[in-house]
């Protein structure tokens, strides 16, 4: 393989000469033979020579490849910088060392067109290369390079804007509102366009606005300027930093506007009391000064009720509450540099009538009354329409309307009304402009009416001297309300007198002063004299009669009374026999006395036992079949209930306390277990039994004294011979011998326990006699030999099924357990049919816990379900019923 350039090249290769490739006539290829060489000259190398070459000598053939290149082309003289001005001819030269060389143009590292429709231009004179642009650009501004095969060369182009000349600049203007505006300026150079901009915004050319530019002159014209036409104008011309301003002033004469308010007569009426806001357009440029005026009277912009308030193109009037003086002329007066205008409004005022003289009410019924009223003395300048009625209750500040027509006459009966409550009544006066204010309320008038009797008058108790009766309050009470009751009573064949009966506020039991009557309620056709019981009325629907003489029967009735008076009386039907009732004694022994009460020593016991019988029953106590002691436990008993008191409980007083409640002949008992419980004692006896390896074997015996409840467990601890620190190995240990382990070799230990009972640990622990020593390695424990326990087992169920039923659509389960080893298979079967593969059961086998899940059962999976448990030893089932609910909807 050979690289050459184009000069004189040589071929070699040994071997006599087999096939010479060309003649010698023809001068391109020149052989020659030196002794055993072979030498190929080539004349006038080019590219068309790069080829592959072969010679043959007899059978043998060797190859090369020839490759040719070019001599590289240097640049001689680079290009040079050039700095001109827009519009002007710019010419780049560059000489290189080959005639008809191949060069490239760039720019800032693009080749430059040149194309026929480029505005480069390129030449080529010799060895001499050249890049024209005519008419230079600031787009023309970069580095420029051109790139030849043996090097490259560049320079920068600058190409800036001439100096801007300003030969007429533009000229603030004021124009008349719908006048055309025309802004002019010439600049040099001419051929330089520019922009038109208003207050910063970029003006667009339109129908009515035309941007003209004709060499070195700018016109901005609009034909006819209106209010948004004002403002700051700037015309900036194209790539200079420079601009010029003026402004244009928009000038419009003021204007009111009345047209927009389609008052006739620009005559506005308005209702005294309400608001009246007139806002009235303006116009004119710039913004006027507007003054509103009644009479020679100006309104201010700061006044409260009256003011004037000019936003923009509005004007405005506002009156908060406008009264009769409102009326008049108002006068506008409008002023800017454009001139002046003036226009005037009308305001009437209109009034409701004066409100009526509180009406008169001269009569009151049990739910009505009867009302008169005068017509108001002034009517608001129109005519009298008719008149509204409103009540409220005296208490209330809700009235509420009872017409809603109007009422022409001046008179009127409210009906309705609740008895006992105390009304107050009113009046409106209406007219073409509205509705007056309120009339003064009327005076306060009640309407009245007596309660129903009391109901379900019933005996409650009954002793020796007492009766006691309880009632429920009248279904009917009324607004008035209720006071109280009265309770009264006649003893049976006693003398008649009348049956007038003042109730302690006055009034007979008909609710009427001094009237001798028979109630119709009253099951007694003749009464005999009725004695009141309660000197002063009482609120509770249960009272007791006292000082009655044993022996006797009386008659007992209560009436309710209100401020209308008495109610008709509730009587009871039958006679009463004053002689105490006996009830047989019952303890309602509380739940949580029902089991051993336990508390600990030196709590407090308070125990209340309640109990019922009358009269009042006998209350003793035994405990553990003997009296109590007062100086050890407290008893105090009441009519209901029995207590017990302990202040500070001893384990003494732990036992069975037995209550005896008797009336008469009749006696109910009932037994407490009380349990006071302390701390236990400590173990008797802490032995090591053994010593192996790094382990002790411990035995103790319980303690004595186990504090009058269960030992729920033991702690064990350890302490090394040398520091004699405890540290605890176990807790809530439950037998009484342990081995412990990971002792450290070499350690001598002593040990010892504590007892626990439900109040805690001991106070003292027992600790071991002797001492542990664990010896280092060379020690074998002898291991005792041990027979194998053979736990194999026949199936049998520690838990059976249970007959059960399931509502249709829940899921349902069956539960049983088996115990057995080897495991047992187990099978289901229904109505003595095997269960397999069936999709709405579920069978599960968890540590001996089968169960079957029926999944939505219906009706038909009811029947009778068996567990069947096989092994080699044997096998054992269980049965059991399941019954399918069906839910049913209530319409």
């Amino acid at each position: 393989m050979m690289f050459l350039p184009v000069r004189h090249n040589y071929f070699l290769c040994s071997g006599p000469v087999l096939v010479p490739l060309l003649t010698l006539s023809q001068r391109k290829y020149i052989f020659e033979h030196k002794g055993t060489q072979r030498i190929m000259v080539i004349n006038n190398c080019s590219m068309n020579d790069d080829a592959a070459y072969s010679v043959a000598a007899g059978d043998e053939k060797c190859t090369t490849e020839l490759f040719v290149k070019e001599l590289p082309v240097k640049i001689v003289k680079g290009i040079e910088p050039v700095k001109t001005t827009v519009n002007e001819r710019i010419e780049l030269e560059c000489e290189v060392s080959e005639e008809g060389a191949q060069v490239k143009w760039m720019k800032n590292g693009v080749e430059v067109p040149t194309g026929v429709r480029s505005r480069y231009r390129v030449k080529c004179e010799g060895t001499k290369h050249f890049l024209v642009i005519d008419d230079a650009s600031r787009d023309d501004t970069g580095t420029y390079s051109i790139m030849a095969t043996g090097g490259t060369s560049e320079a920068k182009i600058q190409v800036d804007l001439k100096p801007l000349k300003i030969y007429q600049d533009l000229q603030d203007m004021t124009v008349m509102l719908g006048q055309p505006i025309k802004l002019h300026c010439e600049i040099y150079p001419g051929n330089v366009p520019g922009r038109w901009y208003r207050n910063g915004q970029l003006i667009q050319p339109n129908d009515r606005l035309n941007i003209i530019h004709r060499n070195k002159v700018h016109r901005l014209e609009i034909e006819a300027c209106s209010l948004h036409d004002s403002g700051d104008y700037t015309f900036v011309p194209e790539g200079y930093s420079q601009s010029l301003s003026a402004k244009i002033h928009i000038i419009d004469p003021p204007r009111v506007h009345l047209e927009s308010l389609n008052f006739p007569d620009n005559t506005v009426t308005i209702v005294a009391g309400n608001k009246l806001r007139l806002e009235i357009p303006i116009s004119g440029e710039p913004a006027p000064r507007v003054v509103w005026m009644k009479g020679e009277r100006v309104i201010l912009e700061s006044g409260n009720r009256v003011r004037a308030e000019t936003h923009g193109d509005q004007t405005s009037l506002t009156i908060e509450v406008t009264e009769r003086e409102d009326s008049g002329n108002y006068k506008i007066v409008l002023q800017n540099e454009a001139g002046e205008a003036t226009a005037s409004v009308k305001i009437k005022v209109v009034d409701i009538p004066d409100a009526p003289d509180a009406p008169l009410v001269p009569v009151v019924g049990g739910d009505w009354c009867s009302m008169t009223w005068e017509p108001p003395k002034y009517d608001g300048g129109s005519p009298i329409l008719g008149y509204f009625v409103e009540r409220k209750k005296k208490q209330s500040s809700r009235w509420m309307r009872l017409n809603f027509d109007l009422i022409k006459e001046t008179s009127f009966e409210p009906k309705k009304m609740i008895e006992g409550v105390p009304y107050e009544v009113r009046i409106f006066a209406v007219n073409a402009i509205g509705v007056s204010k309120p009339s003064e309320p009327s005076k306060a008038f009640t309407p009245l009416a007596v309660t129903s009797e009391p109901t379900m008058l019933v005996v409650d108790d009954v002793t020796d001297t007492t009766v006691t009766v309880k009632w429920r309050p009248p279904e009917t009470i009324g607004a008035a309300g209720l006071d109280g009751y009265l309770v009264e009573y006649c003893i049976e064949g006693g003398a008649r007198a009348s049956n007038q009966t003042k109730a302690p506020n006055g009034l007979c039991d008909n609710g009427q002063m001094g009237v001798d009557t028979n109630s119709p309620e009253d099951p007694v056709p003749h009464s005999d004299n009725w004695i009141v019981s309660n000197t002063e009325l009482t609120e509770k629907t249960k009272y007791t009669i006292t000082g009655l003489t044993p022996g006797t029967k009386i008659l007992v009735r209560v009436k309710a009374i209100n401020a209308a008076g008495a109610s008709s009386p509730r009587t009871i039907q039958h006679s009463i026999l004053v002689k105490e009732v006996i009830e047989p004694p019952k303890i309602r022994v509380p739940r949580h006395l029902k089991q051993t009460y336990t508390r600990r020593v030196g709590e407090v016991v308070n125990l209340v036992v309640p109990f019922m019988g009358k009269p009042r029953p006998k209350v003793t106590w035994l405990k553990d079949g003997k009296p109590i002691e007062p100086s050890h436990v407290s008893i105090r008993n009441t009519d209901c209930d029995s207590i017990i008191f302990i202040r500070k409980a001893e384990r003494s007083h732990s036992g069975k306390y037995d209550m005896k409640v008797q009336v008469e002949n009749h006696e109910d008992t009932a037994v407490i277990d009380i349990q006071i419980i302390d701390l236990p004692g400590p173990p008797q006896c802490v032995t090591i039994e053994d010593v192996w390896g790094e382990n002790v074997a411990l035995v103790w015996t319980p303690p004595k004294d186990n504090g009058n409840a269960p030992i729920t467990g033991y702690t064990i601890q350890k302490a090394d011979k040398k520091t004699m620190e405890w540290y605890t190995c176990f807790e809530h240990y439950h037998r009484t011998c342990i081995a412990i382990t990971e002792l450290v070799v070499g350690n001598e230990y002593f040990f010892r326990v504590f007892s626990e009972n439900m109040c805690g640990l001991s106070q003292e622990a027992t600790q071991s006699k002797k001492s542990a020593l664990i010896v280092k390695e060379g020690m074998q424990l002898k291991k005792p030999d041990y027979n194998d326990h053979d736990f194999k087992e026949a199936p049998k169920f520690t838990q059976p099924l249970i007959n059960t039923f399931a509502i249709a659509g829940y899921n349902a389960t069956l539960n049983c357990s088996v115990r057995a080893n080897p495991r047992p298979k187990v099978i289901w079967m229904k109505n003595k049919i095997t269960i397999i593969d069936d999709p709405r059961y579920r069978m599960f086998s968890n540590q001996g816990v089968c169960t079957l899940e029926i999944r939505k059962p219906s009706p038909y999976d009811g029947g009778l379900y068996t567990c069947k448990a096989i092994n080699d030893l044997g096998e054992a089932q269980v049965d059991c019923k399941l019954e399918i609910k069906v839910q049913t909807q209530e319409l």
